[in-house]
């Protein structure tokens, strides 16, 4: 069995979770952004935190209105290994 309690590894290395949104929307790799954020920190503190916030709003608006659809997926596919769970084998009982 697995523990299902501990949190995946990469949800524990998110501030807000703005870079790692984008970069599942946009299909890129997250650190690239990341990275781009941390060398701009050096020029300009406060124009890259007022980014950040712009994007996390954006971010958050997109959310709410075109909800990820992913978890439903999901659960689709947990639900044949569960009837599977279920299947009674006649030829032991007998």
């Amino acid at each position: 069995m697995t523990d299902q309690t501990a949190p995946a590894a990469h949800a524990r290395d998110n501030l807000f979770g703005i870079c790692a949104a984008l970069g599942e929307d946009l299909g890129f790799n997250p650190m690239w952004l990341r990275l781009a954020f941390a060398v701009a920190l050096l020029f300009d503190l406060e124009k890259v935190l007022m980014t950040y916030a712009a994007l996390g709003v954006i971010v958050l608006v997109s959310r709410l209105l075109f909800p990820n659809r992913k978890p439903a997926a999901s659960a689709d596919l947990a639900a044949p290994a569960a009837c599977e769970a279920e299947r009674v084998d006649y030829r032991e009982a007998a």
